[in-house]
């Protein structure tokens, strides 16, 4: 994994990101450039995560995941693997099969589609944490078969205006309005 290959990726995310998202830009970057780090599990104050946020392939669904311990709906992605993943972007897509057991899923962009910083209650060994998630925009046929993890109490595809019946959570509904921008400007 290579600090200054997101480090770039996030100056490129901050010139572009909506006002909402310049603290999140703020502390992302210096948590990259403090800690020895940033991507490994053991950083105790936290970790970059990766997550995919998919699309089907009418542009109208976005793919969820009731996540089983923090019990509630949020996209697909999670921990990086420093053997697996060359890059956060790897990461999101490697996190995006394993989740999904979608079997052809499709970057629409290579740049970073959405940012956020949560804090992650303490669960079993691990101590309350934060997560510097790190999402990418991806697309997948809705039609094919998705699989559960024991990660997931459910998978469904929910249409992007109606994210808000599912989650109030402000992130989920900042990418599903983001998708909706970036969509209407890839058809003009």
């Amino acid at each position: 994994m290579n600090k200054v290959q997101l480090i770039q990726a996030l100056d490129s995310y901050a010139r572009r990101c909506d006002d909402e998202e310049e603290e999140f830009v703020s502390a992302m970057h210096t948590f990259v450039t403090t800690k020895n780090d940033p991507f490994s599990r053991q950083t105790a104050a936290g970790h970059i995560t990766a997550s995919a946020w998919i699309l089907d392939t009418n542009r109208t669904h976005a793919l969820l995941c009731h996540h089983r311990k923090l019990d509630m709906w949020v996209q697909l992605g999670g921990h990086l693997e420093p053997s697996l993943d060359d890059s956060v972007h790897a990461g999101a897509l490697r996190e995006a099969y394993e989740e999904s057991g979608l079997g052809a899923i499709k970057a629409m962009s290579p740049n970073i589609f959405d940012i956020d910083i949560h804090a992650i209650p303490a669960h079993g060994d691990e101590a309350e944490h934060l997560h510097y998630d790190v999402r990418y925009l991806f697309a997948a046929r809705s039609a094919n078969a998705v699989q559960l993890t024991p990660e997931s109490k459910e998978l469904a595809w929910v249409r992007l205006d109606e994210i808000h019946k599912v989650s109030t959570e402000k992130s989920l509904l900042r990418m599903a309005k983001k998708a909706t921008q970036f969509l209407r400007k890839s058809t003009h």
